[in-house]
């Protein structure tokens, strides 16, 4: 039988056994940005706790955990998980759908892509330790850049030692997916160097001479000049093309996409300034993308349209695609966004399957178990996943259940 001096003692015993056991750290609404803003890299796992995939997972991935923080410094790179039922706007803040869903956090900002490699506690440190190597090319003169694929983020400094370059560093951290980051230091570069100041410029991707100067930033400013730097490297919307599909689709988001006419040059001039302009806040979420109506005649066949319907906007989930109701509201930035938040919130899903809900007064609204009785339909099924690589998942869809 326990007395008072045996609960005194027993309390911090817990404490101990608790820290003992290790695992990944449990994040909540209360912990979540003061952890992801004081960590380099976190890696972490939505799940759900009558997932069955992410039972499976929960063993494996605090034997991750322990073997990096015995292997990296803890203050730098962690391993987390998030319990979706409990915290809900976490999920919601990161569009979790599928459990478990594994995402990368890099200095506070969510990375393009998912985890998809293989669930073993040697791959998870395999791929922290090679996401937090130093992103950064070295160059010894301006001889040594070429032409790239992606945007280039350059920066001339007078030493590596400098309190400039470290935020440098930071902001390379967070675009490493996005950009090719290279730095030069020395007096290689002071011509490059406006009144002997570090100086960090971007070049447009394949192009040696588009050439964009940064805003009255200072350079150490890292999170403007990260901000920066992403818009100018990374284009807000994007052409998808065959030859990028599987790339675009990688990355995970679903997309957002203009179709047009390849003589019509003014409409995806106008989705640019509506993206720029009313929905940047969505870039997170969702990928903006155009392209040509044409060439993409397949999925516009899917949708029961054709280059008569262009221009139009649909979104595709990597499930299914719905259409833009009306093209001529585009820069209704109200309707814009309720589209994309009708995707993430799942009631584009459930209206393509069970209909429109009736109001409540009409009728009370449906449930999970009890659908609305209006008749289902059959939304297009998803063209461009099939244009994406082929690797397994694990995942489990909420609308499968």
């Amino acid at each position: 039988m326990f007395n008072t001096f045996h609960i005194i003692i027993f309390l911090p015993l817990l404490g101990l056994l608790k820290f003992a056991a290790g695992g990944a750290l449990q994040l909540t609404a209360n912990n979540f940005d003061k952890v992801v803003g004081s960590t380099d890299l976190v890696l972490i796992n939505f799940y759900a706790d009558w997932c069955r995939f992410s039972n499976m997972l929960e063993p494996i991935w605090d034997e991750g955990a322990d073997l990096v923080a015995k292997k990296l410094d803890s203050k730098r790179v962690l391993m987390a998980k998030v319990d979706c039922d409990k915290e809900d706007k976490l999920s919601s803040r990161f569009h979790i759908t599928k459990y478990p869903t594994l995402k990368l956090i890099r200095n506070g900002h969510p990375a393009k892509k998912e985890y998809r490699g293989q669930r073993s506690a040697e791959s998870f440190l395999k791929f922290l330790e090679e996401e937090i190597r130093d992103p950064v090319r070295f160059i010894n003169s301006t001889d040594d850049l070429k032409e790239e694929k992606k945007g280039q983020v350059i920066g001339y400094f007078e030493s590596p030692n400098s309190y400039s370059y470290q935020s440098f560093m930071k902001m390379a951290s967070s675009l490493k997916d996005e950009c090719v980051i290279i730095a030069g230091f020395g007096p290689e570069f002071r011509a490059f160097m406006p009144g002997g100041e570090d100086m960090v410029i971007v070049r447009k991707p394949s192009s040696l001479d588009d050439i964009a100067m940064p805003p009255d930033v200072p350079v150490t400013d890292t999170a403007r000049l990260t901000d920066w730097a992403r818009r100018t490297c990374v284009p807000l919307v994007r052409e998808i093309t065959f030859e990028n599909a599987e790339e675009l689709t990688e990355e995970g988001l679903p997309f957002l996409i203009l179709f047009h006419l390849p003589e019509d040059t003014e409409t995806p001039k106008r989705f640019l300034r509506v993206v720029e302009k009313d929905l940047y806040s969505e870039k997170d979420g969702i990928q903006f993308l155009t392209a040509d109506g044409l060439t993409f005649a397949h999925p516009l066949h899917h949708l029961g349209k054709s280059k008569k319907d262009l221009p139009l906007i649909a979104i595709d989930s990597f499930r299914h695609m719905y259409v833009f109701p009306d093209i001529k509201d585009m820069e209704d930035p109200v309707k814009m966004k309720q589209f994309i938040a009708d995707l993430h919130s799942g009631k584009l899903h459930r209206e393509f399957h069970y209909g429109p809900q009736q109001p409540a007064a009409a009728a009370p609204a449906p449930t999970r178990d009890q659908p609305s009785t209006a008749a289902p339909t059959s939304p297009p099924e998803s063209v461009f996943k099939k244009l994406g690589p082929s690797g397994s998942r694990y995942s489990l869809l909420k609308d499968e259940l």
